[in-house]
């Protein structure tokens, strides 16, 4: 599986930022696709999780209520709808491909076989 995010950049505090991550070769439809960060001198954290099948979808607590993932199967693609940014969302996001989802270990960073470079957000004050 290859992985290609795409859509960060630099915004202002309180705007919004879509980031699309691109997964070609084999993909899984019953595995999920995340999107982690990694702000700098900080843990590699989680953001969202959703499954290419039905009803798995998973946020983080800092990010509920602002940042949206969906996906669109056809095009193997998963999408990042991030509102409201705060100059905390800044960091590398990277986009993430696992097997099987599992919504209690979503979050968990060796679900995921496969990265992407990463792609950088920031958010000025």
């Amino acid at each position: 599986v290859q992985l290609q995010a795409s859509g960060g950049g630099l915004v202002q505090a309180g705007g919004s930022l879509g980031l699309s991550c691109a997964a070609s070769g084999r993909t899984f439809s019953s595995g999920a696709m995340a999107w982690f960060r990694q702000a700098p001198g900080k843990e590699r954290e989680f953001v969202a999780a959703i499954s290419w099948g039905a009803g798995g979808i998973n946020y983080a607590n800092s990010v509920k209520g602002r940042f949206t993932i969906s996906r669109d199967n056809a095009k193997n693609t998963v999408y990042l709808q991030m509102n409201s940014l705060k100059a905390d969302d800044t960091a590398v996001y990277y986009c993430a491909s696992g097997r099987i989802f599992k919504s209690w270990r979503s979050s968990y960073p060796s679900e995921y076989d496969f990265w992407d470079q990463g792609t950088l957000v920031t958010v000025s004050s």
